[in-house]
């Protein structure tokens, strides 16, 4: 195992921030991990730990057959935002920025930089876009705040990996995934190991999120020069490990087992590992998606589970006012999964306290909410 420890720029006079990667084998594939963007988010940095005892043995066996970089805390900036003993670990406080948007648009610079050099040759213009996308990360001018610069450092080791894994988690939630729709096929035997409930399929879900970051250019690519041979070759998704409290030994090791079983699918390790025990979950449209609100403030009840399928009508919570004794009860306009609820238990407006992953798109343009 080698470490690999990063100065964060711009820390305030007296203090030093630093991003650790882990890297573990060698060869010439390699798979990316990195778990807490969202640093309030935990359950992915416990997995991570799973990882990393399991991948220090794996490389002691001689079983990794490529390269496998992890990256416990990838925020720690936000480790350390605490508002009266409440964990803040989405948006970054000076600024106001969600730590998982606006990381830096690769196709358009890596386009300029390869223009007329890409041919028919699918693993040669893979060694060229890579090598590209680097250059374009290392060619910047300096980071103008310690969050660009955190960013920059985790898209310059994932960008050039066949296989990306963000582990985050929602409020409370079933197990969920985020990624390209074209990629749904490779991407059915994770969500079984890992027994999603379901996938969230957009090629653009807008703000630039870490996945999309790393996936979208080799689409993007791909369109822009239709004539050379460009595969989709960064596998990469959002994994939303459950809910905030979930950060459990044995749903740890569980996910950590799932991890490692599709990485030798894909040939990153060696050795016998178990099938599914599961299904995977159906693929749905992230423009399925349906966020569902209190039409006045009260005291939240939840009528459905996360992880439930719902019928259109549907009650999935109420909402009571103890002063005026108005009860509201809201019901879905979808048929889905009820993948996400708030943790929460006081409405508020323009909140979202439920989401339910339908079939059939309802909204267009932006997807992601802040």
């Amino acid at each position: 195992m080698q470490r690999i420890d990063h100065v964060l720029p711009w820390s305030t006079l007296g203090s030093e921030r630093r991003l650790s990667v882990f890297r573990f084998g060698h060869g010439e594939r390699k798979a990316y991990i990195q778990a807490s963007l969202h640093a309030d988010e935990l359950p992915g940095m416990r997995t991570a730990w799973e990882l990393k005892k399991r991948l220090t043995e794996l490389e002691a066996q001689g079983l990794l057959k490529g390269v496998i970089e992890l990256v416990p805390v990838a925020n720690p900036m936000g480790l350390g935002q605490l508002l009266q003993g409440s964990h803040q670990g989405r948006f970054e406080f000076g600024s106001g920025r969600n730590f998982n948007r606006d990381f830096c648009e690769l196709s358009g610079p890596v386009a300029e930089r390869l223009n007329g050099q890409l041919g028919d040759d699918p693993h040669a213009n893979i060694q060229l876009i890579r090598q590209a996308m680097a250059d374009v990360l290392a060619d910047l001018p300096p980071a103008q705040s310690q969050l660009q610069g955190m960013q920059r450092v985790l898209l310059s080791h994932a960008c050039t990996a066949d296989v990306v894994l963000d582990l985050h988690c929602d409020a409370e939630a079933a197990l969920h995934m985020y990624a390209l729709p074209q990629h749904w096929p490779q991407w059915r035997s994770l969500a079984a190991h890992l027994g999603m409930s379901v996938g969230l399929l957009a090629e653009d879900s807008g703000g630039s999120s870490f996945d999309e970051a790393c996936s979208l250019p080799w689409l993007r690519l791909s369109r822009t020069f239709p004539e050379a041979a460009i595969p989709l070759a960064c596998l990469a998704t959002t994994l939303e490990l459950g809910g905030q409290a979930d950060t459990g030994k044995d749903d740890a090791e569980a996910h950590a087992a799932g991890i490692l079983a599709f990485l030798a699918e894909q040939g990153l390790i060696g050795g016998d590992w178990p099938q599914p025990e599961r299904e995977a979950c159906e693929g749905m449209p992230f423009e399925g998606t349906e966020l569902l609100y209190a039409p006045h403030p009260g005291v939240v009840t939840f009528l459905r589970p996360a992880g439930a399928w719902v019928e259109v009508g549907e009650p999935l919570f109420e909402v009571i006012d103890p002063l005026s004794d108005q009860v509201s009860i809201v019901c879905t306009q979808t048929a889905g999964v009820v993948y996400a609820i708030e943790r929460l238990r006081y409405a508020q407006p323009g909140f979202w306290l439920a989401k339910v992953a339908g079939r059939t798109a309802l909204r267009h343009g932006r997807l992601l909410s802040d």
